[in-house]
């Protein structure tokens, strides 16, 4: 008996938007569209700014990491209506830092590091984000509201 060959091709449905990579340099609202993106936060200048979340939808996500270093405001990671649905932990030079029910991500200006990240997904109705920082107090989970 002859074995099949397994096929080389993707034959289900492709979500619109889905996956790639969008670089953010200014404050900006992520929509339905951004869903599934991997985010590099840049700036011409010396600053961060806001990205606000879109409602929870289950089984999005995104990807945030630090493309260039910025000097004297945080970019943080916001959600929509300050909704206090972020909950996880990121590895922070080597300790865990962890959030239950918080509205914001922060990178922290002066201790990020370019390639810091978070991962964050949803089930519908949070938030769930995991994530890495090289230096003490890059990255922070608070309730900022």
């Amino acid at each position: 008996m002859a074995v099949q060959p397994k096929p080389t091709h993707f034959g289900g449905p492709v979500q619109e938007g889905a996956g790639g990579v969008k670089t953010i340099g200014a404050a900006t609202t992520l929509t339905d569209v951004d869903y599934c993106k991997r985010c590099v936060l840049t700036t011409s200048g010396t600053d961060g700014a806001a990205v606000t979340l879109p409602a929870p939808s289950a089984g999005k996500w995104f990807t945030f990491v630090v493309g260039a270093a910025f000097a004297t405001t945080n970019w943080t990671v916001v959600t929509k209506d300050n909704a206090t649905i972020i909950n996880g932990n990121v590895v922070v030079a080597g300790a865990h830092v962890a959030g239950a029910d918080e509205d914001t991500i922060s990178f922290v200006a002066t201790a990020e590091s370019v390639g810091d990240w978070v991962h964050i997904w949803s089930d519908g109705t949070s938030w769930f984000v995991s994530g890495s920082g090289v230096t003490t107090g890059s990255i922070t989970l608070t309730d900022a509201a």
